[in-house]
Protein backbone atom coordinates (compact mmCIF):
# COMPACT_ATOMS: atom_id res chain seq x y z
CA UNK A 1 0.00 0.00 0.00
CA UNK A 2 2.94 2.16 1.16
CA UNK A 3 4.44 1.57 -2.02
CA UNK A 4 1.21 2.41 -4.03
CA UNK A 5 1.03 5.74 -2.53
CA UNK A 6 4.36 6.84 -3.11
CA UNK A 7 3.58 6.29 -6.80
CA UNK A 8 1.19 8.87 -6.72
CA UNK A 9 3.18 11.01 -5.00
CA UNK A 10 5.56 10.80 -7.35
CA UNK A 11 3.41 11.47 -10.38
CA UNK A 12 1.52 14.04 -9.52
CA UNK A 13 4.53 16.08 -7.96
CA UNK A 14 5.98 15.55 -11.27
CA UNK A 15 2.90 16.67 -12.63
CA UNK A 16 3.37 19.75 -10.18
CA UNK A 17 7.16 20.87 -11.26
CA UNK A 18 6.44 20.68 -15.03
CA UNK A 19 3.17 22.72 -14.64
CA UNK A 20 4.93 25.52 -12.35
CA UNK A 21 8.61 25.69 -13.98
CA UNK A 22 6.76 25.79 -17.51
CA UNK A 23 9.65 26.74 -19.93
CA UNK A 24 7.08 28.23 -22.90
CA UNK A 25 4.88 30.20 -20.50
CA UNK A 26 7.37 31.82 -18.18
CA UNK A 27 8.01 35.61 -18.84
CA UNK A 28 11.04 37.57 -18.09
CA UNK A 29 10.89 39.63 -14.59
CA UNK A 30 14.54 41.06 -14.47
CA UNK A 31 17.16 41.31 -17.49
CA UNK A 32 20.88 40.96 -17.41
CA UNK A 33 23.30 43.84 -18.26
CA UNK A 34 23.27 42.85 -21.76
CA UNK A 35 21.66 40.21 -24.20
CA UNK A 36 24.62 38.95 -24.63
CA UNK A 37 26.17 35.32 -23.70
CA UNK A 38 27.42 35.42 -20.48
CA UNK A 39 25.34 37.91 -18.99
CA UNK A 40 22.89 36.60 -16.52
CA UNK A 41 20.48 37.58 -13.40
CA UNK A 42 19.36 35.14 -11.06
CA UNK A 43 20.79 32.42 -8.54
CA UNK A 44 18.33 34.19 -5.51
CA UNK A 45 15.40 33.34 -3.76
CA UNK A 46 11.39 34.65 -4.28
CA UNK A 47 10.35 35.90 -0.44
CA UNK A 48 6.77 37.10 0.83
CA UNK A 49 7.50 40.35 2.81
CA UNK A 50 5.38 40.98 6.52
CA UNK A 51 3.86 44.13 3.69
CA UNK A 52 2.47 41.36 1.66
CA UNK A 53 5.19 42.03 -1.51
CA UNK A 54 6.98 39.48 -3.37
CA UNK A 55 10.47 39.93 -3.54
CA UNK A 56 13.76 38.16 -5.12
CA UNK A 57 17.06 38.47 -4.78
CA UNK A 58 19.53 37.81 -7.11
CA UNK A 59 22.82 38.77 -8.52
CA UNK A 60 23.52 40.17 -11.98
CA UNK A 61 26.65 38.55 -13.70
CA UNK A 62 28.71 39.94 -16.69
CA UNK A 63 30.70 37.52 -19.19
CA UNK A 64 33.89 36.22 -17.54
CA UNK A 65 35.05 32.57 -17.36
CA UNK A 66 35.50 30.90 -13.88
CA UNK A 67 38.05 28.93 -14.84
CA UNK A 68 41.00 31.52 -15.56
CA UNK A 69 39.80 33.91 -13.16
CA UNK A 70 38.86 37.85 -12.34
CA UNK A 71 40.85 38.60 -15.57
CA UNK A 72 39.01 36.87 -17.84
CA UNK A 73 35.57 39.42 -17.14
CA UNK A 74 34.05 40.62 -14.48
CA UNK A 75 31.36 37.52 -13.48
CA UNK A 76 29.42 38.12 -10.36
CA UNK A 77 29.50 42.33 -9.77
CA UNK A 78 26.07 43.12 -8.13
CA UNK A 79 23.57 41.52 -5.54
CA UNK A 80 20.13 42.96 -6.44
CA UNK A 81 16.79 42.85 -3.99
CA UNK A 82 13.63 43.30 -6.44
CA UNK A 83 9.90 43.29 -4.99
CA UNK A 84 6.69 43.27 -6.64
CA UNK A 85 3.66 44.62 -5.16
CA UNK A 86 1.07 42.99 -7.34
CA UNK A 87 1.81 39.44 -6.73
CA UNK A 88 4.32 39.12 -9.48
CA UNK A 89 3.42 41.17 -12.49
CA UNK A 90 5.84 43.55 -12.34
CA UNK A 91 9.31 43.94 -10.28
CA UNK A 92 11.42 46.67 -9.22
CA UNK A 93 14.58 46.79 -8.05
CA UNK A 94 14.80 48.35 -4.27
CA UNK A 95 18.38 47.67 -2.80
CA UNK A 96 21.68 46.47 -4.63
CA UNK A 97 25.14 46.03 -3.62
CA UNK A 98 28.68 45.68 -4.91
CA UNK A 99 31.64 43.43 -4.54
CA UNK A 100 33.36 46.06 -2.68
CA UNK A 101 29.92 46.55 -0.02
CA UNK A 102 30.36 43.02 0.82
CA UNK A 103 33.44 42.71 1.41
CA UNK A 104 33.56 40.85 5.04
CA UNK A 105 36.66 39.61 7.68
CA UNK A 106 38.87 42.67 5.72
CA UNK A 107 38.80 40.09 2.93
CA UNK A 108 38.05 41.33 -0.74
CA UNK A 109 35.23 39.98 -2.99
CA UNK A 110 35.95 38.31 -6.19
CA UNK A 111 32.42 37.26 -7.33
CA UNK A 112 28.87 37.02 -6.26
CA UNK A 113 26.57 33.93 -6.54
CA UNK A 114 23.63 32.06 -5.01
CA UNK A 115 21.83 34.21 -2.34
CA UNK A 116 18.73 33.73 -0.09
CA UNK A 117 16.42 35.80 1.71
CA UNK A 118 14.81 35.04 5.10
CA UNK A 119 11.85 36.75 6.87
CA UNK A 120 12.21 36.45 10.66
CA UNK A 121 9.66 37.42 13.51
CA UNK A 122 11.82 40.79 13.68
CA UNK A 123 14.25 40.77 11.01
CA UNK A 124 14.96 40.49 7.20
CA UNK A 125 18.29 38.62 6.44
CA UNK A 126 20.10 38.28 3.47
CA UNK A 127 22.19 35.03 2.79
CA UNK A 128 24.96 35.67 0.24
CA UNK A 129 27.54 33.50 -1.33
CA UNK A 130 31.02 35.15 -2.33
CA UNK A 131 34.29 34.25 -3.74
CA UNK A 132 36.60 35.58 -1.50
CA UNK A 133 40.74 36.92 -2.48
CA UNK A 134 41.96 33.87 -0.16
CA UNK A 135 44.46 31.73 -0.70
CA UNK A 136 43.89 27.32 -0.88
CA UNK A 137 45.25 25.67 2.02
CA UNK A 138 48.79 24.66 2.01
CA UNK A 139 49.28 21.13 -0.66
CA UNK A 140 46.56 22.71 -2.79
CA UNK A 141 47.65 25.81 -4.06
CA UNK A 142 49.06 24.67 -7.45
CA UNK A 143 45.14 24.32 -7.79
CA UNK A 144 44.35 27.64 -7.64
CA UNK A 145 43.74 29.57 -10.88
CA UNK A 146 45.00 33.64 -10.48
CA UNK A 147 42.57 35.49 -10.24
CA UNK A 148 40.25 33.09 -8.02
CA UNK A 149 39.39 32.94 -3.95
CA UNK A 150 37.50 30.86 -1.96
CA UNK A 151 33.85 30.37 -2.14
CA UNK A 152 32.26 31.33 1.53
CA UNK A 153 28.68 32.16 2.80
CA UNK A 154 27.91 35.43 4.83
CA UNK A 155 24.65 37.34 6.15
CA UNK A 156 23.67 40.59 7.03
CA UNK A 157 19.80 42.04 8.58
CA UNK A 158 17.50 44.94 8.93
CA UNK A 159 13.70 45.15 10.19
CA UNK A 160 12.90 45.42 6.45
CA UNK A 161 14.28 44.75 2.86
CA UNK A 162 14.93 48.55 2.23
CA UNK A 163 17.19 48.77 5.51
CA UNK A 164 19.13 45.79 5.56
CA UNK A 165 22.84 46.82 6.77
CA UNK A 166 25.92 45.60 4.72
CA UNK A 167 28.30 46.75 7.22
CA UNK A 168 27.49 44.68 9.76
CA UNK A 169 27.79 41.58 7.40
CA UNK A 170 29.34 38.25 9.20
CA UNK A 171 30.46 34.78 8.12
CA UNK A 172 27.88 31.73 7.97
CA UNK A 173 29.55 28.80 6.75
CA UNK A 174 33.08 28.55 5.28
CA UNK A 175 35.60 25.42 5.17
CA UNK A 176 39.15 24.37 4.80
CA UNK A 177 38.52 21.20 4.31
CA UNK A 178 39.73 20.45 0.47
CA UNK A 179 37.05 17.55 -0.16
CA UNK A 180 34.14 20.63 0.40
CA UNK A 181 36.26 23.81 0.04
CA UNK A 182 34.04 26.18 -1.29
CA UNK A 183 30.70 26.57 0.04
CA UNK A 184 27.65 28.50 -1.90
CA UNK A 185 24.55 28.59 -2.88
CA UNK A 186 22.39 29.14 0.22
CA UNK A 187 18.47 28.34 0.31
CA UNK A 188 16.86 29.16 3.98
CA UNK A 189 13.84 28.21 5.29
CA UNK A 190 11.73 27.18 8.53
CA UNK A 191 10.77 23.43 8.77
CA UNK A 192 10.05 21.39 11.91
CA UNK A 193 10.19 23.87 14.16
CA UNK A 194 13.97 24.98 12.86
CA UNK A 195 15.72 27.13 10.62
CA UNK A 196 17.78 25.46 8.23
CA UNK A 197 20.25 26.10 5.03
CA UNK A 198 20.61 23.84 1.88
CA UNK A 199 23.91 25.16 0.30
CA UNK A 200 26.57 23.60 -2.56
CA UNK A 201 29.81 22.37 -2.07
CA UNK A 202 32.42 21.61 -4.53
CA UNK A 203 36.18 20.33 -3.89
CA UNK A 204 39.18 21.79 -4.52
CA UNK A 205 39.41 20.71 -7.94
CA UNK A 206 36.19 22.19 -9.12
CA UNK A 207 35.22 18.47 -10.99
CA UNK A 208 31.91 18.16 -9.23
CA UNK A 209 29.21 19.65 -6.58
CA UNK A 210 26.94 18.18 -3.83
CA UNK A 211 24.72 19.69 -1.17
CA UNK A 212 24.73 19.88 2.38
CA UNK A 213 22.42 20.60 5.02
CA UNK A 214 23.13 22.65 8.28
CA UNK A 215 20.45 23.70 11.03
CA UNK A 216 21.15 27.62 11.83
CA UNK A 217 20.71 29.10 15.15
CA UNK A 218 21.09 33.19 15.52
CA UNK A 219 21.74 33.22 11.76
CA UNK A 220 25.87 32.71 12.92
CA UNK A 221 25.91 28.83 14.73
CA UNK A 222 25.49 26.28 12.09
CA UNK A 223 25.28 22.96 13.27
CA UNK A 224 25.73 20.89 9.62
CA UNK A 225 22.88 17.75 9.78
CA UNK A 226 24.06 16.32 6.23
CA UNK A 227 27.13 16.23 4.41
CA UNK A 228 25.69 15.44 1.21
CA UNK A 229 21.82 15.75 0.93
CA UNK A 230 21.01 14.26 -2.31
CA UNK A 231 23.82 12.33 -3.65
CA UNK A 232 25.25 13.10 -7.30
CA UNK A 233 22.91 10.70 -9.65
CA UNK A 234 24.24 7.99 -12.24
CA UNK A 235 23.26 9.56 -15.57
CA UNK A 236 22.81 13.24 -16.40
CA UNK A 237 23.42 14.87 -13.04
CA UNK A 238 26.13 12.66 -11.84
CA UNK A 239 28.58 15.58 -12.12
CA UNK A 240 26.50 18.09 -10.53
CA UNK A 241 23.35 17.57 -7.79
CA UNK A 242 23.11 21.08 -6.15
CA UNK A 243 19.16 21.19 -4.52
CA UNK A 244 18.26 25.25 -4.80
CA UNK A 245 14.83 25.30 -3.39
CA UNK A 246 12.68 23.66 -1.18
CA UNK A 247 8.87 24.37 -1.59
CA UNK A 248 5.97 23.04 0.85
CA UNK A 249 3.33 21.36 -0.92
CA UNK A 250 -0.21 22.46 -0.63
CA UNK A 251 -2.56 20.05 1.30
CA UNK A 252 -5.35 19.21 -0.73
CA UNK A 253 -6.34 16.83 -3.00
CA UNK A 254 -4.33 13.21 -2.57
CA UNK A 255 -1.69 15.81 -0.01
CA UNK A 256 -4.73 16.44 2.22
CA UNK A 257 -4.48 12.72 4.42
CA UNK A 258 -0.67 12.66 4.18
CA UNK A 259 1.87 14.23 6.47
CA UNK A 260 3.77 17.59 4.97
CA UNK A 261 5.55 16.40 2.30
CA UNK A 262 7.63 19.06 0.55
CA UNK A 263 9.21 19.53 -2.93
CA UNK A 264 13.07 20.22 -3.89
CA UNK A 265 14.05 21.56 -7.08
CA UNK A 266 17.93 21.20 -8.00
CA UNK A 267 20.64 21.69 -10.61
CA UNK A 268 22.21 19.04 -12.00
CA UNK A 269 25.07 18.63 -14.96
CA UNK A 270 26.16 15.56 -16.71
CA UNK A 271 30.14 17.22 -16.69
CA UNK A 272 31.20 19.86 -15.43
CA UNK A 273 33.09 21.22 -18.69
CA UNK A 274 31.48 21.87 -21.93
CA UNK A 275 32.31 19.38 -24.64
CA UNK A 276 30.62 17.79 -27.74
CA UNK A 277 28.96 14.97 -27.97
CA UNK A 278 28.69 12.28 -30.79
CA UNK A 279 27.13 13.13 -34.04
CA UNK A 280 26.07 9.69 -34.45
CA UNK A 281 25.12 9.48 -30.96
CA UNK A 282 21.30 10.67 -29.38
CA UNK A 283 21.43 14.05 -29.00
CA UNK A 284 20.06 15.27 -25.59
CA UNK A 285 20.55 18.00 -23.09
CA UNK A 286 23.64 18.37 -21.50
CA UNK A 287 24.25 20.36 -18.27
CA UNK A 288 27.51 21.52 -17.13
CA UNK A 289 29.32 23.64 -15.40
CA UNK A 290 27.60 27.18 -15.24
CA UNK A 291 24.95 25.93 -17.38
CA UNK A 292 22.79 23.12 -15.56
CA UNK A 293 19.84 21.98 -16.03
CA UNK A 294 16.74 21.09 -13.81
CA UNK A 295 15.65 18.25 -11.75
CA UNK A 296 13.24 17.27 -8.78
CA UNK A 297 12.74 15.82 -5.59
CA UNK A 298 10.95 15.27 -2.73
CA UNK A 299 10.10 14.48 1.04
CA UNK A 300 7.85 13.82 3.88
CA UNK A 301 8.45 16.99 6.50
CA UNK A 302 9.14 14.77 9.13
CA UNK A 303 11.72 12.79 7.96
CA UNK A 304 14.08 15.48 6.74
CA UNK A 305 17.03 15.25 5.51
CA UNK A 306 15.88 12.35 4.06
CA UNK A 307 14.92 13.53 0.53
CA UNK A 308 14.06 11.00 -2.64
CA UNK A 309 14.92 11.65 -6.40
CA UNK A 310 12.48 11.83 -8.88
CA UNK A 311 14.15 13.10 -11.98
CA UNK A 312 16.04 9.42 -11.82
CA UNK A 313 17.04 9.33 -15.85
CA UNK A 314 16.63 12.58 -17.21
CA UNK A 315 15.98 16.02 -16.33
CA UNK A 316 12.68 17.77 -16.10
CA UNK A 317 13.71 21.35 -17.03
CA UNK A 318 15.06 22.37 -19.52
CA UNK A 319 15.26 25.59 -21.62
CA UNK A 320 13.32 25.70 -25.08
CA UNK A 321 16.04 27.68 -25.92
CA UNK A 322 19.95 28.96 -26.27
CA UNK A 323 21.69 26.24 -24.29
CA UNK A 324 18.74 24.33 -22.59
CA UNK A 325 20.17 25.85 -19.20
CA UNK A 326 17.34 26.04 -16.70
CA UNK A 327 18.32 26.30 -13.04
CA UNK A 328 18.10 28.02 -9.99
CA UNK A 329 14.89 27.39 -9.28
CA UNK A 330 13.08 29.30 -6.54
CA UNK A 331 9.41 28.45 -5.41
CA UNK A 332 7.04 29.40 -2.63
CA UNK A 333 3.35 28.86 -1.50
CA UNK A 334 2.01 32.19 -1.87
CA UNK A 335 -1.59 31.18 -0.20
CA UNK A 336 -3.59 32.24 -3.40
CA UNK A 337 -1.04 30.50 -5.58
CA UNK A 338 2.42 28.59 -6.06
CA UNK A 339 4.92 30.95 -7.60
CA UNK A 340 8.70 30.62 -9.26
CA UNK A 341 11.52 32.30 -10.94
CA UNK A 342 14.30 30.77 -12.42
CA UNK A 343 17.50 31.69 -14.69
CA UNK A 344 16.72 30.45 -18.21
CA UNK A 345 18.92 30.52 -21.27
CA UNK A 346 17.43 32.26 -24.19
CA UNK A 347 17.92 32.00 -27.72
CA UNK A 348 20.28 34.94 -27.55
CA UNK A 349 22.62 32.78 -25.06
CA UNK A 350 21.89 35.66 -21.90
CA UNK A 351 20.29 34.14 -19.08
CA UNK A 352 17.47 36.68 -17.84
CA UNK A 353 15.31 35.79 -14.23
CA UNK A 354 11.91 34.76 -15.55
CA UNK A 355 8.55 33.99 -13.81
CA UNK A 356 5.66 31.79 -13.94
CA UNK A 357 2.78 30.84 -11.09
CA UNK A 358 -0.25 28.42 -11.29
CA UNK A 359 -3.85 29.72 -8.91
CA UNK A 360 -5.73 27.89 -6.78
CA UNK A 361 -7.91 25.98 -9.91
CA UNK A 362 -4.64 24.60 -11.78
CA UNK A 363 -3.04 23.57 -8.53
CA UNK A 364 -6.27 21.84 -7.75
CA UNK A 365 -6.86 19.94 -10.65
CA UNK A 366 -3.27 18.49 -10.79
CA UNK A 367 -2.81 17.37 -7.48
CA UNK A 368 -6.79 15.56 -7.04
Amino acid sequence: MKGETDKRIEERLVELGKALVDQKKARVIVEPNKRERGFWFGGGKLLKDRKGNLAVSGRYRNAGDSRYGISAGERGLELAVFISGDNGNSFRKIRSWSKKDLKCRGKEVVSIEGSSLYCGRNTVKMFVSTEKDISYPDGFAEYQKPGTGIWEIDVFEGDSLENLDVSRIRAVLSSADPEKLHIKDPAVFDMNDKTWMIYCKHPFSWNCSYTGAAEIKNSSAVRTTSEDLLPRGYTWDIAVSRLTCRMPVPKIGIFAGLPPVSVYFYDGAECIREHPQNEKGVHRPRGYSCEEIGGLAWGFDEEFPRIRRLSRHFPLFVSDQGTGCSRYVSAIHNEENLAACWQKSMADFSQPLVFHSLDKKEISEILK
